[in-house]
């Protein structure tokens, strides 16, 4: 088992009129929370979707578990995307049904225990759910993944703010850290900021900054909005 999760070297990925990413280098290690944090554009969803083997960079290399990003990798990785991509016309319960069907690590005893957290109604059709409560369900369905990379884009996106507490401490309660890491990108940075251990700074398709959230606290003195807004103003 290699040391570092994910890994990116010299990195770059350009899109038709855009460069996305910019010749960066980074690792991960095993068993964290880590978030990407930045401002739109900033390069947070393309790098989550080179290591799940969506798109493949421009320059540069991306591995994940020590095998090389691509298609093949989907037992490696469980993948939230911001998009809606739900059934309508399947149940919550049907949906769990179909997701386990579809991954060979799926929980489903997991499943059923988030969907009560979450107080989904199992026969609800998918597109009777409101906003918040098809993010719940895209939150369950990779949650109840065994995958040891989760990827989470923009997980409390149309979330109550009311319910984003609740939704953050599952999310560490239903996590096995000794197994899995979890790389989410957010711009809730001060709700997600007292579960993570470590933050990447992006701006303008290159790292300003990375840095265990400990130390922010800590040695810096300053909180972790305090310091994204630091490290972007470079």
């Amino acid at each position: 088992m290699t040391e570092h999760i994910v890994s990116f070297s010299q990195v770059t990925k350009r899109y038709p009129g855009k460069l996305a990413l910019n010749n960066i280098s980074f690792q991960l290690p095993r068993g964290r929370i880590i978030a990407l944090v930045g401002p739109n554009g900033s390069g947070k969803s393309t790098i989550l979707k080179l290591i799940a083997g969506l798109v493949r960079p421009s320059q540069g290399s991306v591995t994940v578990c020590g095998k090389k990003a691509g298609r093949r990798i989907a037992g490696e990785v469980a993948y939230l995307s911001e998009l809606d991509a739900l059934y309508p016309f399947f149940t919550v319960e049907e949906t769990i049904k179909f997701n386990a069907g579809l991954f060979a690590d799926f929980d489903h005893q997991k499943a059923q225990e988030i969907l009560r957290f979450m107080q989904l109604e199992p026969d609800n059709k998918v597109r009777h759910l409101s906003k918040g409560n098809r993010g719940r369900l895209k939150i369950l369905l990779a949650l109840s993944r065994r995958a040891p990379l989760l990827l989470l884009d923009e997980p409390l996106a149309g979330l109550d703010p009311l319910v984003r507490d609740s939704i953050i401490k599952s999310m560490i309660s239903y996590l096995d850290l000794r197994e899995q890491t979890v790389l989410m990108s957010t711009h809730e940075v001060s709700e997600v900021e007292p579960a993570l251990d470590l933050v990447i700074s992006l701006g303008n398709g290159q790292i300003k900054g990375m840095e265990e959230v400990e130390k922010i606290r800590e040695q810096y003195g300053c909180s972790l909005v305090d310091w994204m807004k630091e490290t972007l103003a470079k």
